[in-house]
């Protein structure tokens, strides 16, 4: 094989894992995961994203790689109240859905009709929180995160897709410095998989399991699939989210939330550097795949390193990762003028962390958006 191949697979592999590891740590703390059972779901999410790289690259000839949902993580930190079980339940339903609407049709077609401002105004709802603590942690450690930060500013404008990447690194070494903290004992056990018993609580299927499917079909699935056209392939949709519902469903049993079509990563398997003959690209699915068996290998020494970060600088590092797919929420959001005011309800309910009847806010916030949206339709077509 090419060394380019290599090359693009772990550029990729590196930077989906490093941007966001944080905020998968953030979710599994806030459903109350053991530490064997974060171990766990980042273990199952890693083994699930090689097999469905792996799998849809092999079968369709063209470079599909996977990445886990960054919003839908967002969308878990954010939850309160919910124990392990329960999203694991919500997961399972989440993956489910992603599968049933590769396999009905007019499924797919009734989450087209929600409007896109909607949609994407309910993801910024779920992100903005993280990107205020992101800067409010400023205070608590400024010797340590503003440096951090002014890496991330620096190398985003030569690079964005490895600025977080670049953040990380910079946070690492100065908190793990010269006159820093001690790293922590590394020399940890391969992680192994801990099957987590679902338990189907409607409130929680509602507030997070129907949110969790939404933003990842909204915000991932459909920006992944036009990544892979805009690169000049076809991609099989319909057996694409078949397979990924299918591989999430299984992976949820030990602990891992969705797992859906890359975007940012799949544009550096998909470049003409990755291999001149475009028929031989879709190889790189494959080293992309082995590179994510093994950073689920070293999974627990990973996170046992980012768990011994202060607080604030995993707060900061949350922020910095959520910054990008923020801008592209309030973009979309905005876009649409007949949008802009249910838009900006959706936002705003969202964005509260409001929860009733045990349904957290993002469908709250989804609930009334759609309703502002619907009665400004109807007062229109009665308008003479």
């Amino acid at each position: 094989m090419r060394i380019s191949l290599f090359s693009a697979a772990l550029v990729a592999a590196l930077v989906g894992y490093g941007s966001t590891i944080a905020l998968v740590l953030a979710a599994a703390a806030a459903v109350g995961a053991t530490p064997g059972q974060t171990a766990s779901w980042v273990f199952a999410i890693c083994l699930a994203k090689a097999a469905g790289s792996a799998i849809l690259s092999t079968k369709a000839r063209i470079p599909m790689v996977l990445a886990w949902s960054t919003p839908g993580a967002a969308l878990i930190a954010a939850t309160h109240g919910i124990t392990m079980a329960q999203a694991t339940g919500a997961f399972v339903f989440a993956a489910l859905a992603i599968a049933a609407t590769g396999a009905i049709r007019p499924l797919g077609r009734l989450v087209a009709q929600i409007p896109d401002g909607i949609a994407a105004a309910m993801l910024a709802g779920v992100l903005l929180p993280f990107c205020l603590k992101g800067a409010a942690s400023v205070q608590g450690l400024p010797g340590l995160v503003l440096p951090m930060v002014a890496v991330f500013a620096v190398v985003r404008l030569f690079n964005p897709a490895v600025a977080v990447l670049a953040a990380l690194a910079a946070g690492l070494a100065l908190a793990f410095g010269p006159g820093g903290a001690h790293l922590p004992d590394l020399s940890l056990p391969l992680p192994h998989p801990e099957f987590i018993l679902p338990e189907f609580s409607p409130g929680v299927l509602i507030g997070l399991g129907l949110p969790l499917y939404l933003v990842t079909m909204a915000s991932q699935n459909l920006p992944g699939f036009a990544t892979v056209r805009a690169a000049g392939y076809e991609p099989p949709v319909s057996a694409a989210l078949g397979l990924t519902g299918v591989i999430s469903a299984i992976a949820a049993l030990f602990g891992a939330h969705t797992v859906n079509m890359a975007a940012i990563t799949a544009a550096i398997c998909l470049s003409d550097d990755v291999h001149p003959d475009r028929d031989q690209r879709w190889k790189v699915g494959l080293v992309y795949a082995g590179v994510w068996v093994c950073l689920g290998l070293a999974g627990p020494a990973i996170i046992a390193m980012l768990g011994a970060l202060p607080p604030a600088l995993m707060a900061a590092l949350v922020g910095l990762a959520l910054l990008g797919p923020l801008t592209g929420a309030l973009s979309g959001g905005f876009a649409v003028r007949e949008q802009r005011f249910a838009a900006a309800v959706t936002l705003a309910v969202t964005g509260s962390g409001v929860a009733a009847f045990g349904i957290g806010a993002a469908f709250w916030g989804l609930v009334a958006g759609l309703a502002v949206f619907a009665s400004e339709r109807l007062a229109e077509k009665r308008r003479p």
